[in-house]
């Protein structure tokens, strides 16, 4: 087991990535799961548990720690799911939701990517995602909610004005506004 000294940053770096994973969750929770259970439910355990078993992490750079994070957090979920559909129960959604974990991850890197390849420049990328789910997760329920089934989940404009009850240009409005807000936010 190691101590919190011996790890190159310490155990309290795992409460600066709270926003990431809520953003993560979120993306992964679709709408029947989030009527069970919220986001933030999802986020504080799977932080508990990351607190909890800190000492059997083995990693050694901050990039580990996310991984170590996003794995925790799928598997989270994935207990919460196994929970809410405990009598129809599918091991290969458990699986799932660590691909599609790893996948947000990667949209969310992706959405604020050029053509950068460089190790360094990959993990710069990876620290503009935290920046970018943690001004996600600021923005009002409805412009996050729309921002993230527009750009994460790649529907239509038309296809989420129906999913969610609202009008085409409700959700139009709510997608400009999102998107502004997230720009002067990220300073773009």
């Amino acid at each position: 087991m190691r101590s919190e000294k011996e790890c190159d940053f310490p155990l309290t770096k795992i409460e600066s990535y709270r926003d990431y994973m809520r953003f993560l969750a979120r993306v992964q929770m679709r709408d029947e799961l989030r009527k069970k259970f919220d986001p933030s439910d999802i986020v504080q355990q799977s932080m508990l548990q990351a607190y909890q078993a800190f000492s059997d992490f083995r990693g050694s750079s901050e990039a580990e720690l996310v991984a170590w994070l996003r794995t925790i957090l799928a598997r989270t979920i994935s207990h919460a799911i196994r929970d809410a559909h405990a009598d129809k129960r599918d091991v290969g959604r458990e699986r799932s939701i660590h691909a599609a974990m790893d996948a947000s991850s990667l949209r969310l890197e992706t959405f604020l990517a050029a053509e950068q390849s460089s190790p360094s420049q990959n993990a710069q990328r990876r620290e503009q995602a935290v920046v970018v789910a943690e001004a996600v997760e600021t923005l009002s329920e409805g412009q996050r909610e729309v921002i993230l089934l527009r750009y994460w989940h790649g529907k239509t404009i038309t296809e989420i004005a129906e999913e969610t009850g609202r009008t085409v240009s409700a959700v139009a409005g709510l997608a400009f506004r999102g998107l502004k807000s997230l720009q002067e936010k990220l300073g773009t």
